[in-house]
């Protein structure tokens, strides 16, 4: 049985809400944050709010201070981190171990802050390795610098990354065949979008249980 509720919680970014999908015997918690340009709306954020809980995994969907807010912009980089560090101890209030999570803008927070924050592994959804046609400018470097075992999942068409970019290092990366940052795949590709989204869950599924 899954249950939802919803937390606030201060931070000195502002207030942040938790939405949870919790497990009813949770063995980890997945912490996961949103991008730049949404919220914890997004397809792949509610189809792993779904899914994981019946694996034993609680689910908690974060949303950063300035989106509760209302506001339209996200923050920068630096406040992003100091919203994510504010929501820490109340998704790791139940004693069990937490993944770090998140998709795009969410994604680089998960990745900066795990070390610092005692992380057990991270899961990058649509990492944004690069902005849009400028692959000179690399946020590589915030990736390989997780410090705990990383999961990239990515769409095989996503113009802020495809899979064949990344570069060799100490994460899995699985590729989401057509799909784009939001992993949506067009109407004629050879996968529906049913499968895309399956394919991101079971290998976050399977993933997280390799952690055990």
């Amino acid at each position: 049985m899954i249950t939802e509720t919803v937390d606030t919680v201060e931070t000195d970014a502002g207030t942040a809400r938790i939405t949870w999908h919790r497990a009813r015997r949770p063995a980890c918690v997945l912490a996961v944050g949103h991008g730049a340009g949404g919220g914890v709306d997004a397809r792949d954020l509610r189809a792993l709010a779904a899914v994981l809980p019946g694996h034993g995994v609680s689910v908690a969907l974060v949303e950063q201070p300035w989106r509760v807010a209302g506001k339209k912009v996200a923050t920068a980089p630096k406040t992003l981190d100091v919203g994510w560090r504010g929501i820490w101890p109340a998704v790791t209030a139940s004693g069990a171990p937490v993944i770090s999570g998140g998709r795009s803008a969410g994604a680089r927070v998960a990745c900066r802050t795990a070390a610092e924050l005692g992380a057990r592994a991270v899961l990058a959804l649509a990492f944004p390795l690069h902005p849009p046609g400028k692959p000179e400018k690399s946020r590589a470097g915030e990736l390989l610098g997780a410090g705990a075992p990383t999961l990239v999942v990515q769409g095989g068409n996503d113009p802020f990354g495809r899979p064949q970019e990344f570069p060799e290092g100490p994460y899995e990366l699985m590729e989401v065949p057509y799909g784009d940052h939001g992993f949506a795949v067009p109407k004629r590709a050879a996968v529906t979008q049913e499968e895309a989204l399956e394919t991101v869950t079971a290998s976050v599924v399977r993933w997280i249980a390799s952690l055990a």
